[in-house]
């Protein structure tokens, strides 16, 4: 017998519980406020929130902007960067790269993700990304959006791992992840091959629970492996209008929700001064929902979320028109 509304929500509330009374989601160090997880079998402790690389570099923003953006992130205390060699045809990671002269990149976790599904792609979009962010070294180095079961076996099988590990014995990346968003079924193929994954990224959101749900499927076997997650998507990614209606819940407990599930930091989009103090703010402010809370938002949200419409990136139906 098929279960009902309410025993679902239940039951998924019982299991994200469980998930998250492991403790992989406590915090080692405060630092100017900041709580700081570690980052899985990398050893790295990295800050509860951390700055998005594509929305840095959207056209809105200045260089001296989006510079100033970045720089004030790390002076507040986030340590950690996510960035892609195709964000914004490369201006994300060129303005990154200006913002972290004059000192500032000793005191970030530089990741980037690239396409290379074989060894010249990934050769290339690395010597891209190594340039176009002036530096020697990228600390994560991540296979980017992932979204066919084939991308795993022209991983596995074209000798883009052996190029990846060579680049590490080199010291020109330190730690290899991958990331996606679209079907969970593609990261658990992922880790099931064997490769000693070091980071994922996946999204963690209230939605995600109820369709084609990363953070019940893949979060769980990540902990396991000790996998550093980096979680997306806490607002549906590209400002997603449903999250801002508050319908399910506000911002903040959305964003909290989100932090309270095992994950090692939570990647950020952030275009403005005033999204960057807010994010701070409720990171500072931060404790874990409590299994009522999660409960009551689960409940909430389980009629928008049936059908991933508001997860425009597991349907492709409604993507947001962006720059890409």
């Amino acid at each position: 017998m098929p279960l009902s509304r309410r025993e679902f929500i239940l039951q998924t509330a019982t299991f994200t519980a469980g998930l998250t009374a492991g403790l992989a989601c406590k915090s080692v160090e405060v630092i100017n406020g900041i709580p700081y997880r570690k980052l899985g079998k990398t050893g790295l402790k990295v800050s509860l929130i951390n700055l998005g690389g594509h929305a840095i570099g959207v056209n809105k923003l200045s260089d001296t902007e989006s510079i100033q953006i970045m720089r004030t992130a790390i002076d507040e205390g986030i340590n950690f960067f996510d960035n892609a060699w195709e964000y914004n045809k490369g201006r994300s990671e060129e303005l990154m790269g200006k913002a972290l002269k004059n000192g500032y990149r000793d005191k970030v976790i530089l990741m980037t993700k690239h396409h290379g599904r074989e060894p010249k792609r990934a050769q290339q979009h690395l010597e891209d990304s190594l340039r176009r962010l002036q530096t020697d070294v990228i600390d994560i180095w991540q296979f980017h959006e992932l979204d066919e079961m084939h991308e795993v076996d022209d991983i596995y099988n074209s000798g883009v791992l052996d190029f990846c590990l060579k680049a590490k014995d080199e010291g020109k990346i330190k730690h290899i992840g991958f990331t996606g968003h679209y079907r969970p079924e593609i990261h658990l193929e992922m880790i099931k091959r064997g490769f000693d994954w070091e980071t994922i990224q996946i999204p963690v959101n209230i939605l995600d629970h109820h369709y084609l749900s990363f953070t019940q499927n893949v979060l769980p076997v990540a902990v396991e492996k000790n996998i550093g997650v980096i979680g997306m998507k806490s607002l549906g990614g590209m400002g997603n209008g449903f999250f801002k209606t508050g319908k399910a819940a506000s911002i903040e407990e959305c964003i909290r929700f989100s932090m309270s599930m095992p994950i090692s930091t939570l990647c950020s989009g952030i275009d403005s001064m005033e999204i960057l103090k807010e994010n701070i703010g409720i990171t500072r402010n931060f404790t874990p929902l409590t299994q009522e809370e999660i409960t009551a938002i689960l409940e909430k949200s389980f009629e928008y979320s049936k059908d991933g419409k508001h997860e425009w990136y597991k349907t492709y139906e409604t993507k947001p028109d962006d720059n890409w």
